[in-house]
This record gives structure tokens, C-alpha cells and sequence, in this order.
């Protein structure tokens, strides 16, 4: 009788993983599950479009440390749509064009 792989025991398997074989599963994984699927990027990810993200989230997001991303914050690169209780929310739409601007200063120096 076989032993069948459960996702706690995938989990573990994964993170042991270097992180260059990992991305080869996703890639992999990705071909599979999307093959075929004519789904935009508007089906697949329209619902994020008017999302906000905390600090933390846009930090992530944005690929900076949470420091970075409060000198952003400060230096007015990055206004808070709003407030909930003492944490700030960022809209989606400006962290994504925020992170665009990032790509662009890093591809002409």
C-alpha cells in the first residue's frame, strides 16, 4: 500500500526546496493549471483593482523593506487613501503605478 502524499508533508518537502527549484514547480504548476484558460488579466485579477493594502501588504508588495516604505510614505512619494484606526491603507491602483515608476528609474540607470 502506497503512502499518499499529504499538503502538510508538500508544504514541508517545499521548503526545503532551493528557492531556483521552486520557482520551476510554480512555472510548471502554472503551465498545467492554465493551459488552455483564455481568462484576461481583468478575469483572473480585476477584483484586486480597487483593493487596499496596509503597510505591511504594500511594502510586500513593492518589494521594499517596511523603512523604505515608511521614507515613501514620509517624502510624500506614497499618500494613504485612508486611515483604519493607527493603521494606514493604500490603494492598489497607486502602489501599482508607484512600483512601475520604481521599474522604470531602475531600468535607465
Amino acid at each position: 500500500m502506497s503512502h499518499a502524499l499529504t499538503a502538510e508533508d508538500l508544504f514541508a518537502e517545499m521548503k526545503t526546496m532551493p528557492a531556483t527549484e521552486r520557482s520551476r514547480f510554480f512555472a510548471m504548476l502554472g503551465e498545467v493549471l492554465f493551459q488552455g484558460d483564455d481568462s484576461s488579466h481583468e478575469q483572473l485579477f480585476g477584483h484586486l483593482a480597487e483593493a487596499e493594502f496596509t503597510a505591511t501588504e504594500a511594502a510586500e508588495y513593492l518589494e521594499v523593506s517596511i523603512p523604505t516604505f515608511r521614507r515613501y510614505v514620509q517624502g510624500g512619494k506614497l499618500k494613504p487613501t485612508h486611515r483604519v484606526g493607527r493603521s494606514q491603507m493604500f490603494a492598489a491602483r497607486d502602489l501599482k503605478a508607484f512600483k512601475r515608476s520604481l521599474r522604470d528609474v531602475k531600468r535607465d540607470q
